[in-house]
């Protein structure tokens, strides 16, 4: 009985693989090398990405008293004590006009609901916050124009979306009046916050 030949060539074929070095193999090159480096570069990308679209704060009136968050809503309780309305128009050329409305018992006694004198301050603040983008946020100053009448320039983004608006006075009756709306619009209205009456 003859004893079967052996493969020469197979053998020839397994001790070449073995005499490569290791970063030859594409075995290695591909599963121990290549697969984690490409999970690695993934990582680093959506890090990069999740930085460049992330969410901006949205601002407002709040401080800290040790580790504990406090919002201050005392220049929104006292528009609403003196009981201020607004309205504010946009127009296409960029220019905003805001109006600011005493209630009719102040205008006839010519005293605001906690007894100053009425007035007209000579500028308001005005912040337009856009709700994601910080970008988008612009902050102006109303001058006074004439009776309740206040304007300034103001660019908005075309692209409609959610902001937050708010008039405020930084003088002596420090108040704000606040509203949320959708711009670019012709008009929003500007009232107290319900929340006092209820409380």
């Amino acid at each position: 009985m003859s004893s079967p030949i052996p493969n020469v060539k197979h053998q020839d074929s397994f001790k070449h693989q073995d005499s490569l070095p290791w970063y030859k193999n594409y075995m290695v090159v591909i599963f121990v090398i290549g697969m984690p480096a490409l999970v690695v570069i993934a990582c680093l990308w959506f890090v990069y990405y999740s930085y460049q679209i992330r969410d901006s704060v949205v601002r407002d009136d709040w401080y800290m008293d040790g580790k504990t968050l406090y919002q201050d809503v005392s220049r929104d309780k006292l528009a609403y004590d003196l009981d201020l309305h607004g309205k504010m128009q946009f127009s296409d050329n960029g220019t905003v006009v805001f109006y600011l409305n005493y209630p009719e018992q102040s205008l006839q006694s010519g005293k605001l609901l906690n007894g100053g004198p009425i007035t007209y301050p000579d500028t308001l603040e005005l912040s337009i916050s856009h709700a994601t983008d910080i970008k988008k946020d612009r902050d102006v100053v109303l001058k006074h124009q004439e009776g309740n009448k206040y304007s300034a320039q103001v660019d908005i983004d075309p692209v409609k979306a959610k902001y937050y608006l708010q008039v405020s006075n930084d003088g002596k009756d420090d108040w704000r009046i606040k509203d949320v709306a959708k711009l670019p619009r012709s008009e929003v209205s500007f009232n107290p916050l319900s929340v006092f009456a209820e409380s």
